[in-house]
């Protein structure tokens, strides 16, 4: 890895069929995920993110339906370790540092829709997963890292199962 973030390369891209499928490599990701983990999600609308975020709460056994924070901000799911969704669609950039997010990775896995909209600092070690629609069911998704913690998610993402890993 050179410079602050790992750039894209072998076992980084992913490719899902289908929003199970989307699903599915959230609950495999999940195994790898403790308190003070950071997912950041980007990618538009319908792109897969709450379903993803779905695969990884079953994945850390927790029983609630997983549903967009948009509107609430913040959903919480107790499973073998708090998950904290949040989604920033409908919050300004500027708005986002007194927000006190940082509390939350102290209680926590925190995953964010809309994640580019975090501060810098914040977003500095963390797992960065670029989602884009290809068709109607089928979703791409890029890994990236930033900081130590950051890269030992990447290396997580790039040990699932080679399924669904996208062609060059």
């Amino acid at each position: 890895m050179s410079g602050p973030e790992a750039r894209i390369g072998a076992g980084d891209l992913r490719r899902t069929d289908s929003p199970e499928a989307t699903e599915r490599l959230g609950e495999r990701l999940a195994a790898a995920l403790a308190t003070g983990d950071l997912l950041v999600l980007s990618g538009p609308l319908g792109a897969g993110k709450t379903c993803f975020v779905a695969g990884l709460a079953r994945g850390l056994a927790a029983k609630a339906r997983v549903r967009s924070p948009s509107f609430i901000l913040i959903h919480e799911y107790r499973g073998r370790e708090l998950l904290l969704h949040l989604d920033l669609y409908r919050i300004e950039t500027a708005e986002v540092d007194a927000l006190g997010l940082e509390e939350l990775l102290e209680r926590g896995v925190l995953v964010v829709e809309w994640g580019e909209k975090l501060p810098a600092a914040l977003r500095g070690d963390a797992l960065t997963l670029e989602f884009e629609v290809v068709s109607a069911a089928a979703r791409t998704i890029a890994a990236r890292a930033s900081g130590g913690r950051g890269a030992a998610l990447l290396e997580a993402w790039r040990a699932l199962e080679p399924a669904g890993r996208a062609r060059a």
